[in-house]
This record gives C-alpha cells, structure tokens and sequence, in this order.
C-alpha cells in the first residue's frame, strides 16, 4: 500500500490531466504495477461512492468538471452576440456551467437546437467554458418566432426574442403567404443567404403580434410548449365516466372545502379540521387533506399517460392555462367541485397542540366539497364580515381551520424555513387582454393556511412510501454551495449586515439575515440575493431533503391536476396500500430517473414561459408611458449594463453600459458591481434610482431606461458626466491601472476576439 497515492493526489492527476483519466493511466502515472493495481481500483471505488469522482465507461472524472470532449446543446447567442452552448451530462454541484463557442471560418454556421461534440477547455477557475467544435452530431431545421417584414423578394424575419438580433431571409416561394408586420413561425431552409442572412420559410402565421392575447401564444410557440392535444387522447379522456363509491370509502358527509384564488381555473385540494376527540392529545387537531384521484383517470401506458409526461405539468399565463390534461378531467371529472362526488385520495394527520405531527394515515374515497372557497372571503369572514356563503360554515369549517393552523404556525417557527419577502405581481386583464392594472398580490393568512396543509401532506406522503419502501420521485432542493453563501456573505456585509459563518448555514442563519434587513433600503437586495444563492429544486427518484422547506422528506402529493411528479406519488400509494390495478408499474419504476429530469426541464420551461410573458405585459402597459420618470432599484449589473427593478409594477428594465458616462465602467462579476474609471462612482444592487423609460417594447417585453438620479444624487449628462458609446478610458492613472489589473480574464476575451478575426 506504500506506493498507492492518496485520493486527494488522485483527484489532482484527475483535475490536471482530463484527458488521461482511465485506470491504465493512473496507474501508470503513479507506478503502480501488479497486485498494487487492485488497491488503486479500491480507492477509485472509494472516491466514486463518495461522489468525488464519476465512472465513464473505463474512465474517472471528476463530476463537477464537463469532460474535456463533451456533448453539447447550442442554446444561441447572448446579449454580446457572442454563441453560447449547454452540457447535456452536467451531473455536477452548483450551476450549470456555460459553454462560449470559439469557431473557426472552415466550421459550419450553428444555430439554437443544434447538438454538437465539442472540445471544452476551463475558463480560469470557471465556472464558464471555452468550447471548439469537433463535429454537429445532430441537426434539427431551426425555428424562430418573429415578425415578418415584407420585400420585394419575399421577405424578413426580425425575432421577438430579446436575446437575439440576427434577422432570417425568406425568399419569395417561402413566405407561406405572410403580411407585413405579421407573427410567424419560420424554420431555418439553408445557409446564408448572399446578404449574411440565414434562409427560412414561413411555416406558420399566428397574426397580429401588438393584438392583446397574443402575448401568451408568443410564449406558447418560443418555448415549444404542446398546447393542442392529440385526438387519441381527447378521445379517451372524453370516454371517461364518473367514479361510484365501489372499493371506496364513503367521505361524502365530512365538510371538505376548497379554497382557492377568486379566478381558479382548477380545485385539486379540499381540507378538513376539527379537535381531536382523543383524550391523550388534550388540544389538538385532526387535519384532513383530499386530493382529487387523477390515477384512476390517467393510467400507466395510456394516450392520457403518454401525454400527460410529454408536459409534465400545466403552464398558466394571465389569460389563458395550458393544462397537463384535457378539459374534461382537469376542469370537470378530476376538479373538487362544490356540491358533485369527486374520487379522492386524501391523508388523516393528528397534530398535538404546538402543530407536531403525531401521525397519519392515507384513504382511497369518495368525496362531496361542501363550498368552494376564494382565499379572500375566507379570510374576510376570520376578521369578522363573513358573507352569506362563508357566514354558515366559520363556526364548524373555518375556525377549526384556522385553529390547526394556528398550531402548524407553532411548529413551522420552531422548524424555521427559509422565509423570503418576494411579493408576487397580479396583472389584471380585460375581456379583450389588454392589461387594466399591474397589482403586488396580497399574503393573506388563508394563502398560508392553505400552503402549510399542502406542505404536512406531501410530508406525510414522502415518509409513508418511505417506510413502506416504495419508489417515488422526491421534490429535491439541495443546500446552496459554499461560494454562492461567501457571494450573499459579501453581499451582506456591504450593506451593513452579517451571516454566520464557520459553521454548516441552515435556513434559520438565512432567516436571521433576511429579518435584520426587513424594513431597511436594502430589504429587496437581501431577499434576491439570497434567491439567488440557492440551487434550484427538481425531482429524483433519490432523497437528499428539502432545504428551503427545512424538511428532509419531501414530495410533491397535493396538485395531480397540474404536475406529473405528483401523479406518479398518488401511483405509488396506490400500488404500496394494494388499492387497485392502476398504481405504480414496473416499467415506471425503472424510468424515475429519465422521468424526473424531464419534468424538472418542463417546470422550468412553463416558468420562463410565463416570466416571458409578464414581462410582455408590463412593457405594453408602460408603452404609453415613455418619457415619464420612475424610482427603483438596481437589481442587477453585467457588463453590458445595470438592471432596475421599477417600484411601481416589479418591471425589470435595462439601463445600458453606453449610456452611463464619459468614461470606462469595469464591471467585476464576484461583487456584481460596475465601477467608473475616472469618477470611482460605484454601480451596484439595492441602490435607490430614478429612472426615465426610454423604450417599451411589447413584442419582446424589453424595457429600455435612462438614469436620472443614484442614490438621491442627480446624474450629469454633460462633459465630464456621460458619454454615448463604449471605450477605453486615455491615460494612465493608478485608479484606472488597478481597474484594468482587477479585471479577470481579460487576456482570454483578446484572444478569443484575435481567433475569431
């Protein structure tokens, strides 16, 4: 054993030389010959139980470094124009790392979509890569949204997407009829085009893209999201029947309500409280939560099924959702509405007098909603102006409710999850989707009673499939890394604040930080940045807890309607309580993880969908606003500019680099600050500005401003103040030579621009 390397020298062979990782290499590299090569493979085996390293075939990396040849998805290019590309095998910790793409003049044009082998190399200390291609692997025809503009041979497609400039060439015999000024879809038709321009052809027009309900179609055919069903599976779902009480047990009689926004287009969750009548829990509480049996609808195998996973969850937009099933079961057969029999499967959780759960259990039913609910009548008749449908329900439904809720809000301080303030816009449309007003949602004790129902039960759902070792997709939210807690450290600090340190962070550290800065100038600073230092949640079929919840089992039971993880948890107690034929299979069982990864990409395709979408609205809200003058806050810097976030609406505008002087502002991305050379102002989040709206952009949802005040300071726009235009600053002085010597690869930038020439 005297000659076998440590594992930390094993991991450093690893880092320096990627591409000589294969056992022999090790081994040769560290002489080690004969029966020394079985101690070496134990040590290996070692390093990958323990997550440091990870088998490829017959070679080791390690997994929170891409491979030095990888499998590459070109997303397009970014806000510099510059092409960007995604690993497709990224198993390691933190963000995903982004790929910038160096081509040569003899390689092929690239587009978003395309799959490509490529050779990456490590940017500094990363976490972005330089990319040079090997070969495309794999080419779909790319397709655009965009506005078409008519010429006299055939046309041009300009692109709706913010992060894009590079227009298409229709040719004349590919405009598939198109007008002037309309929203198409076009797919790319072959090489540029004499002009430099890509070719396409229209292959679909969508119409008017100023008209009012188009803002959410635009998001619809960006994103790829499937909004029509197939006629297979509106036909099964069209032959489905109401259930009957046969193999159920019969809740009709216990007074479920569901309560819901005041617009709800779904009821997918009813609940239920009164005391507990045991005489050894003095003061507590019986909870019940029904959730409405979509497995007995949606079977393994089925269209439905097929359907249903290909979503992986419903995509709602201020006019319009985009359901995972069809309209007959998620607005009728599989909706809890008031009055009609509903098939459930709901969970009985006894809570003592502090909200401790002491146990429960899980019933297959039939229930009957006693009221359908909005959260703002609930919440109206507990402060005392109950209205005539909430008024005979508060004394045997509500208060119960609010009573168990009362004793969960005991047992949550105690637990301590993390507790951001992120107020939530509601924009309110007409009849003809024109934005009427952009309002911040109320929190209202009903929305919280309501959240800590749901998340009890999908506790109670993990741990019983967890002691009945019965294979589930878990929700997973794993804690954030080290660096992104020493960023929100800094961060804090500079705003006058502290983080613990030194010690393993739990939510309560994160809480104490977030309640130091409530009420303060830097109280929205603090809550995004502390957003963003967490990783973000997804589903596995492996428990590695739930950090922002506190909660180490966690699972998604509560909205089957909407989400495919929670259908697949409803399957899995089926088939673990011997319930019926329609549970978990074994086929399912063996895709959990695919299953999983999937509806993690879908979930967070609906939510950049509809961030795209509010973005749209509130640039054609404000459209007829320009020129008129705003306060906010910088919520963002990059080198291309500083983000504000509008008070008024929660809009996010874009204050471009051009615009903010006569002089060369470095931007230094660990700090997300923008520093000037010659005047040393500071650029950074959670300043107070005053803003003028220069540009509102409907179609694409961009905002451009103006900077007219920093911190209550007016900003100068003559000599000395600012400039149009982007360079480098004359002279030589020591502040600017100590910008220039701060700022990280820059020799890199130079050389890639040099290649590219």
């Amino acid at each position: 054993m005297s000659n076998i390397p440590s594992k930390d020298q094993i991991l450093q062979w690893i880092a320096d030389n990627p591409g000589l990782t294969a056992k022999r290499d090790i081994a040769k590299a560290f002489g080690i010959k004969g029966a020394a090569r079985i101690d070496l493979k134990r040590v290996l085996r070692e390093l990958e139980a323990e997550g440091h390293l990870e088998k490829r075939q017959k070679t080791y990396r390690d997994p929170d470094r891409l491979p030095p040849v990888s499998v590459l998805l070109v997303k397009g290019p970014d806000a510099n124009g510059d092409l960007t590309a995604k690993p497709l095998e990224w198993q390691g910790e933190g963000d995903e790392p982004v790929v910038h793409l160096v081509l040569r003049n003899s390689d092929p044009a690239l587009g978003a979509g395309d799959r490509i082998l490529a050779r990456v190399t490590l940017l500094g200390q990363g976490p972005d890569y330089e990319g040079r291609l090997i070969r495309r692997i794999g080419h779909n025809p790319r397709r655009i949204l965009g506005v078409f503009r008519a010429g006299s041979e055939g046309g041009r497609v300009v692109p709706i997407d913010k992060g894009s400039d590079l227009e298409w060439m229709v040719p004349a015999g590919a405009t598939h009829g198109a007008k002037d000024g309309e929203l198409v879809e076009a797919e790319q038709s072959g090489p540029k085009s004499r002009m430099g321009l890509p070719r396409a052809r229209v292959v679909e027009r969508l119409g008017d893209p100023t008209a009012p309900k188009a803002v959410s179609l635009i998001a619809i055919h960006q994103h790829g999201i499937p909004d029509a069903f197939p006629d297979d599976v509106i036909d099964e779902a069209d032959r489905a029947k109401p259930v009957g009480l046969k193999g159920r047990e019969d809740m009709r009689d216990m007074p479920f309500v569901t309560i819901d926004p005041s617009d709800a287009r779904d009821h997918d969750d009813a609940c239920y409280a009164h005391a507990d009548d045991d005489p050894k829990n003095p003061g507590g509480h019986v909870l019940w939560v029904a959730i409405a049996d979509v497995a007995h609808y949606v079977r393994p195998g089925t269209a439905l099924d097929r359907e249903a996973r290909k979503r992986g969850n419903s995509t709602y937009f201020p006019d319009r959702v985009v359901p995972m099933l069809p309209d007959r079961l998620s607005g009728d057969l599989c909706s809890l509405h008031e009055g009609v029999p509903r098939p459930c499967i709901a969970v009985r959780m006894r809570l003592d007098p502090h909200g401790v759960k002491l146990g429960h259990t899980f019933h297959r039913g039939l229930m009957r909603s006693a009221a359908s609910l909005s959260y703002e009548e609930v919440q109206q008749g507990m402060d005392g102006a109950p209205n005539d449908k909430v008024g005979p329900l508060m004394e045997d439904v509500v208060r119960p409710l609010y009573a168990a809720y009362a004793a969960l809000k005991e047992a949550r301080e105690k637990r301590q999850p993390l507790d951001l303030d992120l107020p939530e816009r509601r924009i309110v449309l007409s009849d003809e989707g024109e934005v009427l007003s952009v309002n911040f949602r109320d929190r209202l004790d009903a929305h919280k009673l309501i959240e800590e129902f749901m998340v009890l039960a999908n506790v109670a759902a993990a741990e019983t499939l967890i002691a009945k070792k019965s294979p589930l997709l878990f929700r997973v939210h794993e804690e954030p890394p080290a660096e992104k807690m020493e960023s929100l450290r800094d961060t804090a600090q500079a705003a006058g604040f502290n983080l613990a340190k030194g010690q393993v962070i739990k939510t309560a550290h994160l809480n104490a930080l977030l309640n130091s800065a409530a009420g303060t100038d830097h109280a929205e600073l603090i809550n995004m940045s502390t957003l963003r230092s967490m990783t973000q949640a997804y589903y596995a079929p492996h428990n590695f807890g739930h950090f922002g919840l506190a909660l180490a089992n966690y699972a998604h039971f509560t909205s089957p309607i909407r989400r495919y993880s929670d259908l697949i948890v409803h399957r899995s107690l089926v088939a673990a309580h011997h319930w019926g034929d329609d549970g978990l299979t074994g086929d399912q069982i063996a895709e959990l993880d695919s299953v999983g990864a999937h509806i993690s990409e879908t979930e967070r395709r609906s939510m950049t969908a509809e961030r795209d979408t509010t973005d749209r609205y509130l640039a054609a809200y404000l459209s007829e606003r320009v020129g008129h003058e705003f306060s906010g806050r910088i919520s963002g810097v990059a080198r291309f500019g500083a983000f504000v976030r509008l008070d008024e609406t929660g809009a996010d505008g874009l204050v471009p680099i051009r615009s903010l002087g006569d002089e060369f502002f470095h931007h230094d991305r660990e700090a997300s600050t923008l520093m000037g050379s010659k005047t040393g102002r500071i650029i950074q989040p959670g300043q107070r500005v005053t803003v003028k709206l220069s540009e509102a952009a409907p179609v694409t949802g961009g905002l451009m401003l103006e900077l007219i005040s920093l911190d209550g300071e007016a900003v100068s726009h003559g000599p000395g103040g600012f400039r149009r235009g982007r360079g480098r600053p004359s002279g030589g002085g020591p502040k600017r030579k100590l910008v220039h010597a701060k700022k990280k690869g820059d020799k890199i930038k130079k050389k890639i621009k040099r290649q590219r020439r």
